[in-house]
């Protein structure tokens, strides 16, 4: 494992890059944690762990504000995560040892997946959103996000929860982004994994993902939460069985 630091406009991004051992050139997949999460969550880790089983090397890297990268995190909003992204994906692209590329990200790290999708179509072999929150934008433009009400039409200055405190600017970039763009721009393969039991993003929304998607596969793990508490085996089960298709 590699442990590094990739720069985003200045900003340090906390990165690892594992690899399957062996191998010069390979696969890699650009793996994100969520809203509020990092690197070492044990979903992220059994999500890195199916990769490597697959062949696929897995850089890991977390977005501003989280983790060890710079930032604040109530300053973070969904642009500052794109520009991220795609500084990422340059690093990507400038390895030499690289074939294909896939993104996979949890939670709000699967909205993230599924923007960059839309954004760089012709990068991807397949992305990989697992429980993805794409209905941020959406229910902030309707005057709530992650559980905490307020009025669309003024827009306050924080967004205060029990566990966390966020900018007004996170509501007011997270309203301006449409994520069906995307998902029209994005003609490849999209695998997406989501507990059917998740209270945090309800199933359905997947189900709805699936279905706009030109070439999506959902696996439903049964009874399983936002964050597979108790369902890891599952979740890396389904990402190996999912990858199998990826290559065909």
């Amino acid at each position: 494992m590699e442990e590094f630091y990739i720069d985003s406009d200045g900003i340090r991004l906390h990165a690892k890059l594992d690899r399957p051992a062996g191998m010069e050139k390979m696969p890699l997949c650009f793996l994100v944690h969520g809203f509020t999460g990092h690197m070492e969550e044990e979903h992220i880790i059994a999500a890195k762990d199916a990769l490597l089983e697959c062949g696929i090397s897995v850089l890991r890297v977390e977005m501003y504000g989280h983790g060890g990268s710079d930032g604040n995190f109530s300053d973070h909003t969904l642009y500052k995560w794109v520009t991220n992204a795609l500084s990422v994906i340059r690093y990507i692209k400038e390895r030499d040892d690289v074939t294909d590329v896939y993104m996979c990200g949890h939670s709000q790290g699967g909205l993230l997946t599924m923007l960059m999708g839309g954004m760089c179509p012709d990068l991807f072999k397949a992305i990989i959103p697992l429980s993805p929150a794409w209905m941020i934008p959406e229910i902030s433009r309707e005057g709530s996000v992650l559980g905490v009400s307020f009025d669309p039409f003024k827009i306050p200055e924080k967004i205060v929860c029990e566990k966390w405190e966020l900018s007004g600017d996170y509501i007011r970039v997270a309203r301006t982004i449409h994520v069906e763009d995307e998902i029209e721009r994005y003609h490849g393969k999209v695998l997406i994994i989501h507990g059917d039991a998740d209270e945090t993003v309800p199933f359905f929304y997947a189900q709805r993902a699936a279905d706009l998607y030109e070439k999506a596969v959902l696996v439903p793990i049964h009874d399983a939460d936002h964050c597979f508490n108790g369902h890891i085996d599952e979740l890396k089960d389904a990402i190996k069985s999912i990858m199998i298709h990826s290559k065909t």
